[in-house]
């Protein structure tokens, strides 16, 4: 019986049933809510929240309060550069991802080294960095729409081509498979837990702790930008502030999945079921009628509770 009852109160196992009875409430709502072609749908939707909340994932994980604050910036960024140089053009696609890719590592090693080496806290160093982006943002496009995703983008993203599942799809599921083992298999993600359990104790071990640290930034931005491609291709074109939906969203994600915001303990695989839930929540809110404002007080609010809750269990733990 006690068994049964620390199965359920599993964090992944509480998102899956919380999925179910979402979507049972969504199909009352709105019938064919739960058809198979919607479900797809916020699966797409999910995999670009998911492949971002991944590198969320990784800092949080780190521990010290780590938090990153500005995905939504470099995604936005990353889908005008992947646009100006696609430019509607499958042959611009290789320098796209290349330069995109750079630009999402250049900023998160910005974010790492403010972090470890000026010892600026998280939250604070994340935010100004945010704060960077959009007013680069503004100077380069003015609000303007921006490029064009590549055709060859826009169908990896939307249709299906293997077992009746799109590229991004896919792709989602490639990087729970690459999380998986990187957290579970390697000597990186051995140390990434040992540095957010008690930071001072990997340190008298030998592990390379500011390393690590910046490392994680600059995944999670890597992580950005390619969730800022893959935004291209979904949307068609890119706008100014196109990325700004994922800062809370990603975080959400990866507490509903299990990971606490001290770190040290969690993994992706509830990520990803957090990140199919929050787009169910998100869903539903549309189908009652709440606008945009009233979604980001309901994701807001969630995320005061959850921090407050995985607070008081910080305390308890230490």
């Amino acid at each position: 019986m006690n068994a049964s009852i620390a199965f359920l109160r599993q964090p992944l196992v509480v998102a899956l049933i919380l999925i179910v009875v979402l979507l049972w409430l969504g199909e009352t709502l709105s019938p064919g809510f739960a058809s198979g072609q919607q479900i797809l749908r916020l699966l797409i939707v999910a995999a670009l929240l998911g492949i971002v909340a991944a590198g969320q994932n990784l800092v949080i994980l780190g521990g010290r309060e780590g938090i990153d604050l500005s995905v939504g910036g470099v995604v936005s960024l990353s889908a005008i550069i992947a646009g100006n140089l696609m430019a509607g053009e499958n042959g611009g696609i290789p320098l796209a991802i290349l330069a995109c890719v750079v630009t999402g590592a250049f900023f998160g090693l910005l974010n790492g080294i403010g972090v470890t080496l000026l010892r600026i806290p998280p939250l604070v160093m994340t935010l100004g960095m945010l704060g960077v982006l959009q007013g680069l943002l503004v100077v380069v496009r003015q609000g303007i729409p921006s490029g064009r995703a590549a055709p060859a983008l826009a169908d990896f993203v939307s249709r299906t081509f293997l077992f009746g599942l799109p590229g991004i799809l896919w792709l989602w599921i490639a990087i729970g498979l690459v999380m998986a083992f990187l957290l579970n298999r390697t000597v990186f993600g051995h140390r990434i837990y040992a540095v957010g359990s008690n930071e001072q104790a990997a340190f008298m071990a030998g592990v390379p702790v500011r390393a690590i640290r910046i490392a994680l930034f600059v995944l999670s931005g890597v992580f950005a930008a390619i969730a800022g491609i893959c935004l291209l291709g979904y949307s068609g074109s890119s706008f100014a502030n196109v990325g700004e939906q994922y800062m809370l969203a990603s975080i959400i994600a990866v507490v509903f999945g299990g990971t606490p915001l001290s770190g040290g303990k969690g993994g992706y695989t509830g990520t990803m079921a957090g990140a199919f839930l929050l787009v169910i929540v998100q869903s539903i809110l549309t189908t009652v009628n709440i606008d945009e404002s009233g979604r980001q007080m309901v994701f807001g609010a969630t995320l005061l509770v959850l921090m407050l809750f995985y607070g008081r269990g910080r305390s308890m733990r230490a």
